[in-house]
């Protein structure tokens, strides 16, 4: 595996259904090595802090493989950073990797916390509000990751995965939680072991009503 491309976001306004706002969504190639921390990426403009970054989601991430799936859904070639992520890996598709794996990208290492879910602002970006929805369909929403050692990453750089915690949930049954009828509690109690961003763990707790 190996690191395609690394992608930062500046404040730009989108329009959102009937409002516009500013997000830092649209996102494009850095060249050369860029610093990645425990907050994120250097250069990197996160605007809505009530739902995306903070330290369990420091990092978001795409793959080629799922890049290759929409392009041909959707019958067009997609620039890497449509979809705002950091980085773009290749080699392994998003949907089946785990909770707590651990990746090594050139000096960084990452450790996964929560799938991407998807809301106007990707629609807008895509120019289709539906695309929301299309999006939840498809199942393939990359993943989020917090940062357990910094470093700098650019393109060409070697991913190693170096596992995961035994029976982690996948990113797609975490994602599938907000958009199918929820697993057995017991299933919901379990997955509270694993290392989830805190926004999915609160979420899971809301469920169980804790």
């Amino acid at each position: 595996m190996k690191l395609r491309s690394v992608h930062v976001g500046q404040p730009t306004a989108l329009q959102v259904g009937s409002r516009q706002t500013v997000s830092g969504i649209r996102k494009h190639a850095v060249p050369g090595r860029v610093r990645v921390t425990a907050a994120g990426l250097d250069g990197d403009h996160i605007l809505n802090r009530k739902h995306h970054g903070g330290p369990d989601q420091a990092v978001y991430v795409y793959t080629r493989e799922d890049y290759a799936w929409w392009e041909e859904a959707l019958g067009q070639p997609l620039e890497p950073g449509t979809f705002g992520e950091n980085l773009l890996l290749e080699g392994l598709e998003s949907a089946g990797v785990a909770v707590g794996e651990r990746f090594r990208v050139g000096e960084v290492r990452l450790e996964v916390t929560a799938p991407r879910i998807p809301c106007a602002t990707l629609g807008a970006r895509m120019g289709d509000a539906s695309f929301v929805k299309r999006f939840a369909t498809a199942r393939r929403p990359g993943f989020y990751a917090r940062v357990l050692s910094g470093g700098d990453v650019g393109a060409g750089d070697p991913v190693t995965r170096e596992g995961s915690p035994a029976g982690a949930p996948t990113i797609a049954q975490t994602f599938d939680l907000h958009f199918a009828p929820p697993p057995p509690r017991e299933e919901l109690e379990r997955w509270l072991a694993y290392p989830l961003a805190r926004r999915l763990r609160r979420d899971i707790e809301r469920r169980l009503g804790r």
